[in-house]
């Protein structure tokens, strides 16, 4: 199920009022288990039998690690969490990857070998709800977290449904003991929930929908299209891809949120960060902080050199381009991130060594930074890295580009409709986010319904004709 697809709404609109109507923490907590758990069997009830896998190993470890103190048999207990979880992760979505890349060296070496290939399909959510129980039992060895025996408790936060198959990447420290102590209604900051859950669906529903057509005439034959056009094109996907992500987000806190739970914000307006190291702590914030505290963090040393460090951060984008995808494009489009991510630190350094050299000014540092993003995440859209580099050479300037323009909502008037409403969300939404523009907390109850009613079929009539999946859901 799709978040802006009817069949949602209405499935989420009976969990809602069933959740409130139930006495009792404990049962509600069943029932929400029970939907979640329906909502994942809707789009494979095959690959529950995967996060029961994970859920039933970290609760026996995490048990296990209250009962011991040797720190031999911890650290054994941790290693089977992770060998499980990362298996799992492993087989399903990067055995193929692997096993071709090692059957290509070997032809590369004048080696032939038939390689057999498993051929599966991703789970959804598999990379999202990995990364959560793997949090559990490493807070839980670090005697950060107190593990629970409440199995219940572990498999509600696994399998959460609002933020199940693609974020944000909930920290058991942060949602476990929010099951602890009942939900109550009167907390529930309604207003503030169905806002940014509408925000969300306009970011995906409006935006994002209506971008993806273009975006995929584009991509799907590059060489056909104007340099012009190739700009355009990967300016939409900027568009789409922070409308599409962030838009999940914000209907899945928004939804959370009316069921008496607490998600952490996963978007901080990226773009408008200036420079690479500002924008990953400002872009899916919760797999950002979640590879800093687990990957990043532990690969630091006391002492250690600059270029050390330097080290680290090429390894820790790397691995963050390759948790998106079992692709070269996505390791190549990590890897990038890692070298603008050095040379920042590097430039920040030398300015700091020669103060006559002061800061570019903000807009020029924004603009230029969205015209990097644009060029280096091709790498991340392109199917292939034959296509990304064509578009490449094409934005650079260094091959003949085709004479197509885009067509139709891809034009300049679709584009600049798109991008001022995008702008507008933006606004909007720093101004929400600073408590200066709150309107929902001022206006009396009435008015917000009578507003809130009314601009849901306006928005109904704005939404693209196609339901597109969000892009998310692939990694």
């Amino acid at each position: 199920m799709i978040f802006t697809e009817h069949r949602f709404l209405f499935f989420f609109l009976v969990v809602f009022l069933i959740h409130w109507a139930l006495p009792g923490q404990r049962t509600r907590k069943l029932w929400l288990l029970g939907a979640s758990y329906a909502f994942y069997a809707s789009w494979d009830f095959r690959f529950l039998s995967l996060i029961l896998t994970s859920t039933i190993v970290d609760y026996l470890v995490g048990i296990g690690l209250a009962r011991t103190q040797l720190p031999g048999r911890r650290k054994i207990l941790l290693l089977v969490s992770i060998f499980v979880n990362l298996s799992i992760l492993g087989v399903f979505k990067y055995f193929d990857f692997f096993v071709e890349s090692a059957s290509e060296l070997l032809k590369f070496m004048g080696l032939t070998t038939e390689v057999p290939r498993l051929n599966l399909i991703l789970p959804v959510g598999l990379s999202f709800y990995t990364f959560q129980t793997l949090s559990y039992s490493i807070d839980v060895y670090r005697r950060k977290l107190k593990p629970t025996y409440n199995f219940i408790d572990l498999s509600l936060f696994v399998a959460f449904f609002p933020q199940l198959v693609a974020g944000p990447i909930v920290r058991a420290i942060h949602f476990l003991p929010q099951l602890r102590s009942a939900r109550r209604w009167t907390r529930v900051d309604v207003r503030a929930c169905l806002v940014i859950f509408m925000v969300g669906f306009v970011q995906k529903a409006v935006l994002a929908d209506h971008a993806a057509p273009i975006v995929d005439a584009y991509f799907a034959a590059p060489d056909s299209y104007s340099m012009v056009s190739g700009w355009v094109a990967n300016f939409m996907f900027l568009l789409q891809v922070y409308c599409d992500f962030a838009g999940y987000s914000n209907m899945a806190i928004g939804a959370a949120g009316l069921l008496g739970y607490q998600l952490p914000v996963n978007f901080l307006f990226p773009y408008l960060a200036g420079n690479p190291a500002s924008a990953w702590q400002r872009w899916h914030i919760s797999l950002s902080s979640w590879i800093s505290d687990y990957v990043y963090k532990p690969l630091r040393r006391p002492g250690q050199s600059r270029m050390a460090n330097y080290r680290n951060l090429m390894l820790t984008f790397t691995l963050f381009g390759l948790w998106h995808g079992a692709s070269f494009n996505f390791i190549l489009w990590g890897a990038t991130w890692g070298l603008a991510t050095v040379g920042y630190m590097q430039w920040s350094r030398f300015r700091r060594l020669h103060t006559h050299w002061g800061p570019l000014p903000s807009w020029l540092a924004v603009t230029l930074f969205m015209a990097w993003i644009a060029l280096s995440i091709t790498f991340f859209r392109a199917p292939d890295f034959g296509t990304a580099w064509t578009v490449i050479k094409t934005l650079l300037f260094l091959t003949p580009a085709g004479d197509l323009p885009l067509e139709g909502f891809g034009g300049l008037l679709g584009v600049g409709g798109l991008s001022l409403s995008l702008l507008l969300l933006f606004l909007i939404h720093a101004a929400n986010q600073r408590g200066i523009f709150r309107w929902w907390v001022r206006v009396p109850s009435q008015v917000f319904a009578a507003g809130y009613g009314a601009a849901v079929p306006m928005v109904f009539a704005c939404t693209a004709i196609n339901v597109e999946p969000f892009i998310y859901f692939q990694f």
